[in-house]
């Protein structure tokens, strides 16, 4: 079965609404096996909406509708797809009735317009909405479907899974299931270069996604049933993993800060930062992973100079002789952290986000990374520069999260890493 998504409203071409129902609904056909040929967004339009009503029907199986269900004059999809699968709508009075509930609910009387809301299909199915007003549309003409949903995403997923679930299971054949892999280190073209060859698979598929600082590969097998899909996947990302290792943090709903923080738990160590040019933002990430407490118990910001020395020890002449964006300050700030908070494990940034403040010497996107765990300080050297502020700082944090994770897991670290012992900090770095 082959399918399109439809929005309407004019507020979501004007960019006032993101369109998350989009999103939601595309996984959702896919997951039902069903392949989703176009998206669209057509504004409150009863002639443009017409005309692509007809044009997606032509040549899709199934509709799926996402807003202008409501009481107002522009909100004309209901009768406008009824008119293109051939049905008409009629005045049902047990959803005027549902209608005059909700409002009296509140305690207000129920507009007269609101009466537009309780017209449904005469062949095709009304589908209750619970959660407000507008129930949503099932139209059928000659094995074409078209589903109408409210805007709401409050309304439109607990519709979806209640009453459309239940009208499309009987119509698939087969089932999809999709496995993402979460790759941090290799970029997207060092990916393609090494595992190239497991995307040319037709059953299941595999893709490179990239992101800001990773990138995912999805795994989406075809099957007869949920489970033989699922394994498929699992088969699949077995190879993958045969390959990467390591560099693959996590699947589907991971985060390498979640990544990092069950590494932590996992081994029974805490995690202390102190960050200068990302502000914060390590200790942000971790802090957002639910049970990050049991780890985690002190970030330190020590954006200037007289706070690296006050709170974490790092000698005024180090920073008179190399600056504040240089490996000697790095591993002198993880070391003065982990001595402050008692943690096992310390996390130092120090670099230049930009976009000013470069030098030939120590350009925009030059950042130090260290890291102070048992008797050892591993340091980093990373080039970010033709980036953001905001990349920048991100893939700073990125680089840290891994490091801790790695750290914590007993990984192989990158091979650009530099160690010192601390015991000798003081001679070596100085």
């Amino acid at each position: 079965m082959e399918a399109e998504i439809i929005a309407v409203g004019t507020e979501l071409l004007l960019g006032d609404i993101l369109n998350t129902n989009a999103q939601f609904l595309a996984r959702q056909l896919a997951d039902l096996g069903i392949t989703v040929l176009h998206q669209h967004v057509v504004g409150d339009n009863a002639a443009r909406l017409e005309e692509l009503v007809r044009t997606a029907k032509a040549r899709s199986d199934l509709l799926v509708f996402s807003g202008g269900l409501g009481p107002t004059a522009d909100d004309l999809t209901k009768e406008t797809v009824a008119r293109c699968y051939h049905d008409t709508l009629h005045f049902d009075r047990e959803e005027m009735d549902k209608i005059t509930s909700f409002f009296a609910k509140s305690g207000r009387t129920t507009p007269d317009n609101n009466e537009k809301q309780a017209m449904v299909p005469t062949r095709g199915k009304k589908l209750p909405n619970r959660n407000g007003t507008a129930p949503g549309v099932w139209f059928e003409d000659e094995g074409r479907y078209a589903v109408l949903l409210p805007g709401p995403p409050h309304e439109l997923i607990p519709l979806w899974n209640e009453q459309v679930l239940p009208l499309l299971q009987p119509l698939c054949s087969g089932v999809l299931h999709s496995l993402t892999l979460k790759v941090t280190g290799p970029g997207e073209s060092h990916l393609e270069e090494t595992v190239g060859h497991l995307f040319r698979s037709a059953n299941p598929t595999a893709a490179i996604y990239a992101k800001t600082c990773e990138c995912h590969i999805r795994i989406t097998a075809k099957a007869a049933t949920p489970a033989e899909a699922a394994a498929m996947c699992r088969a699949k990302a077995q190879e993958f993993y045969d390959i990467l290792g390591d560099c693959i943090y996590g699947e589907d709903d991971a985060t390498l800060e979640s990544a990092a923080v069950a590494a932590l738990q996992k081994h029974h160590l805490t995690l202390a930062t102190a960050e200068s040019c990302t502000g914060g933002l390590v200790s942000r990430r971790i802090t957002d992973v639910p049970g990050a407490s049991e780890v985690f118990g002190f970030g330190f910001v020590t954006y200037a100079n007289e706070a690296k020395e006050k709170l974490l020890g790092v000698p005024g002449e180090v920073l008179a002789a190399h600056g504040a964006v240089s490996p000697q300050t790095a591993a002198w700030m993880a070391q003065g952290a982990r001595r402050a908070s008692g943690a096992d494990i310390s996390l130092a940034l120090t670099g230049l986000a930009g976009p000013g403040g470069g030098t030939p010497d120590k350009p925009v996107g030059l950042v130090y990374l260290a890291a102070a765990y048992q008797d050892t300080i591993y340091i980093r050297k990373l080039g970010l520069g033709g980036r953001s502020r905001e990349v920048v700082r991100l893939r700073s944090s990125q680089n840290a999260l891994d490091l801790a994770r790695r750290l914590a897991l007993g990984l192989p670290l990158p091979d650009d890493t530099q160690t010192v012992p601390a015991a000798r900090l003081a001679e070596e770095m100085r």
